[in-house]
């Protein structure tokens, strides 16, 4: 089984034009054609396949601040509060709670590192805990352990991927939007150096604005018209048992394997740095722009297949409009999650949490994770066509800061006053040189 997902019917009518065009439906796609549709404009929101069918649905749920990159952090506080606000404001709250997070650790460099940027991050406003050795253990009861020590972060939280986009999405066509699946964006067209349409499978869409929030397909998309983003991804793998297990921390880091209970009340597994590095086009070319990300964390990845040099979706090749492309002929992107990091996340799971013995898996998936070359996403609206915004690369950050990039977006779409910085964030960053601070988390 793939990652659990909420399947949802929404328009099949694609409008003859609009005030702005978002190109595709993970948790960036939709909060943007969200904060847009709330502002009054006209929203088309094209998916290629499904609402939420890559990787907005395949991570872990968490909504954190705790341990953010400092150029993240603003943006991570705000989306918080914007989680909340959204659910509101539709009637649901998308799984969102602030359950706290629980960092466990018997290491003395992870735990003094975790206590750098709590000093850091309590000058920013931040409530983040450390924990002694003493308190580990009773915040850690489940896991049987005494730990050496940990963080408590009680403010964030985690919400549900299976259900927030679907759920945002439908939200937009009440708030007069169009929303249409199984629709893919095949390019832009200019009017005097501008956008001014979209051209996708079933026809073209007018529009002075376009949003690519493509994910893992965003840089292929930018390269049909001439601009450069460096994008590569990795493959992770991850699984969930079914409900039935009580009394285990709702959000639990460690370094063997991380925890998170989900909305349906089963658990989702992961280990943190197992990542599959398949090999694309895309990441052999931009090979030289990732090597110090490469440098800093070659331990956590592991060498990969075929399977995304198949899938398409960081080709460089061209494409022609009128025919089908990458995009159509691999709806969604669904790779096979790597068996043995599966079969090791789950002992891990049940060394640490016995009572995780008792619980049947109920799925597997695997996933692409889209990454810069520092770790920094890029939510930009200068990146060489006027009306084109990007926004991108969240590098396995983006389900949690997904509300507040697209506030920010639509910010930069209907030029208002930005919610947060914006320059760390610019695509510009990346032209001169790639040797910049990569992110530590």
């Amino acid at each position: 089984m793939s990652a659990p997902r909420l399947a949802v019917t929404t328009s099949d009518v694609l409008p003859p034009e609009a005030d702005c065009v978002v190109i595709g439906s993970g948790i960036v796609g939709v909060c943007t054609a969200y904060w847009l549709a709330s502002a009054g404009q006209k929203v088309v929101l094209l998916e290629k396949g499904a609402i939420g069918g890559e990787q907005s649905s395949r991570n872990w749920g968490w909504c954190r601040q705790q341990n953010r990159d400092a150029r993240e952090l603003p943006l991570s506080t705000k989306s918080l509060d914007l989680w909340e606000r959204m659910g509101a404001e539709i009637g649901d709250s998308l799984g969102f709670r602030r359950c706290g997070l629980l960092y466990l650790s018997n290491d003395e460099a992870e735990i003094e590192g975790w206590a750098k940027w709590g000093r850091f991050a309590r000058g920013e406003g931040i409530d983040t805990r450390m924990l002694s050795a003493e308190e580990a253990a009773t915040r850690g009861a489940a896991t049987g352990q005494r730990w050496r020590g940990g963080v408590w972060s009680p403010t964030d939280g985690t919400a549900d991927p299976a259900r927030a986009a679907p759920l945002i999405a439908q939200a937009v066509e009440k708030l007069g939007g169009h929303v249409v699946q199984s629709c893919a964006a095949r390019g832009i067209e200019r009017s005097d150096g501008r956008v001014s349409a979209v051209v996708t499978e079933r026809g073209t869409v007018r529009t002075s604005a376009v949003v690519v929030a493509g994910g893992a397909w965003a840089a292929s998309f930018l390269h049909q018209l001439g601009i450069f983003f460096p994008q590569a991804s990795a493959r992770s793998s991850i699984l969930s048992v079914a409900p039935g297990v009580t009394g285990l921390p709702d959000a639990l880091h460690t370094a063997p394997v991380t925890v998170t209970r989900r909305a349906d009340g089963g658990y989702t597994l992961a280990t943190s740095g197992r990542a599959n590095l398949d090999p694309t086009p895309g990441a052999i070319l931009g090979m030289r722009h990732f090597l110090p990300m490469f440098a800093r964390r070659w331990r956590v990845l592991r060498p990969g297949g075929t399977q995304a040099w198949a899938a398409g979706f960081e080709t460089r090749r061209r494409w022609a409009l009128d025919r089908p492309t990458p995009m159509e002929r691999n709806r969604i992107l669904d790779p096979k999650p790597d068996a043995t990091v599966i079969a090791q996340t789950l002992a891990r799971a049940r060394a640490l949490m016995p009572d995780l013995r008792t619980a049947s898996v109920q799925a597997t998936w695997g996933g692409y994770i889209d990454s810069t070359p520092d770790g920094v996403p890029v939510i930009d609206a200068d990146i060489g066509i006027p009306g084109l915004v990007l926004a991108a690369g969240l590098s396995g950050h983006g389900f949690g800061i997904g509300p507040g990039v697209g506030h920010l977006v639509a910010d930069m779409v209907l030029a208002r006053t930005p919610i947060t910085e914006i320059a760390q964030y610019r695509l510009a960053r990346f032209g001169q040189s790639q040797w910049g601070k990569v992110s530590d988390f």
